[in-house]
């Protein structure tokens, strides 16, 4: 009986200490994964802005062309007017 109390109290303090270093454990793993986690997301968010900035550059040598060829169609059609008259101007 006079070793019950001083086991009981040695039991309940070593259960308290295996207790908080388990959860000190599950907390570091739980912070490494989640580390771990984001950096996997912000590499994923990385190719997607890379692929974003690609599709942009793309599309701004798309729009020069587009630009350049509206221009070539503009004096197409000018020196196609042209003709006409000149064509008219013969059949008269």
């Amino acid at each position: 009986m006079e070793w019950s109390i001083p086991v009981a109290l040695l039991c309940t303090l070593l259960g308290a200490w295996l207790g908080l270093a388990g959860a000190r454990r599950n907390r570091d793993c739980d912070i490494k994964n989640e580390a771990k986690n984001d950096g996997v997301i912000l590499t994923e968010i990385g190719y997607v802005k890379s692929g974003i900035d690609d599709i942009k550059r793309k599309q701004d040598k798309q729009d020069e062309q587009y630009t350049k060829m509206a221009e070539r169609m503009t004096a197409v059609e000018a020196s196609a007017k042209q003709a006409h008259k000149r064509l008219d101007e013969l059949g008269k």
